[in-house]
């Protein structure tokens, strides 16, 4: 990909040999070989502390790695200096468990953060913001079925609500790659659902390479096209959720999972 043209993004993304050593020896990924073609909708899964979050944020630079190299569409992220990692992380949304809203700030204000990378600082400190970008999270809130609740302010909207503006502020960055971690962890069962059916149709619709880490295995089978799988910060794991096992999932966990993994009946 040429660096002068962000736009010729695909979400290609290849891990090789990738490895994290935190610097108090704790192994955070080691030795990852791994490759996400565009367009992939891929759910990540595993223990607390099997290096989910670790391999999300290796994508987008976040953490760093101490060995081998993640590349986005043959770009190399850990050599980047920090303006390069800026302009790489504008192709990168990222959706999190708690949310991260401004929560006195309008819906529309915060979705219009997502915009930041791609306008002048004084504008959005000004909230001056260009018609063409009040344009585009205004259509990021349609595609999650919130754009009534534009002008309402983050604090007054529900769990699942919350979530929907965090997915949209992730749209209005017009990103080639959404990494979403744990996006439905504090959700009740019929909003989980709800939240994972948005992020398959705008997968499907807009075709971005989108990475999902999930706790539930019954959610990783029904929404998954492929199910990776880390243990220990190793890949142990890497299928179709079509084609998917119990015991496949008793060796990702080490252990014969529970009624913790599985989500409760959508009701």
């Amino acid at each position: 990909m040429s660096q002068n043209d962000p736009n010729k993004a695909t979400g290609a993304i290849r891990f090789d040999k990738a490895g994290i050593t935190y610097p108090n020896g704790v192994v955070g990924m080691k030795d990852l070989d791994l490759e996400i073609t565009p367009g992939e909708f891929v759910v990540i899964v595993g223990s607390s502390g099997a290096g989910k979050s670790t391999l999300l944020r290796a994508v987008n630079g976040l953490n760093a790695l101490t060995s081998g190299s993640v590349e986005i569409d043959g770009e190399r992220v850990a050599t980047h200096s920090n303006r390069e990692l800026r302009r790489m992380r504008k192709r990168i949304g990222m959706i999190f468990q708690d949310f991260r809203l401004v929560k006195r700030l309008s819906v529309m204000s915060n979705v219009l953060i997502g915009r930041l990378a791609h306008v002048p600082g004084w504008r959005a400190m000004l909230n001056f913001w260009p018609a063409a970008d009040r344009e585009i999270a205004i259509d990021a809130l349609k595609r999650v079925g919130i754009a009534d609740k534009a002008w309402v302010k983050a604090s007054q909207l529900s769990g699942g609500q919350q979530q929907r503006v965090g997915i949209a502020r992730a749209l209005a960055q017009q990103p080639a790659i959404i990494l979403a971690d744990e996006p439905v962890a504090s959700l009740d069962p019929v909003t989980t659902h709800q939240i994972m059916r948005d992020l398959v149709r705008i997968n499907r619709e807009l075709g971005i390479t989108t990475l999902v880490n999930l706790h539930f295995l019954d959610l990783a089978r029904e929404y998954g096209d492929r199910i990776i799988g880390l243990r220990f910060g190793e890949l142990v794991y890497d299928g179709s959720a079509k084609t998917v096992t119990d015991e496949d999932f008793r060796n990702i966990y080490g252990r014969d999972f529970t009624e913790d993994d599985l989500l409760e009946e959508e009701v």
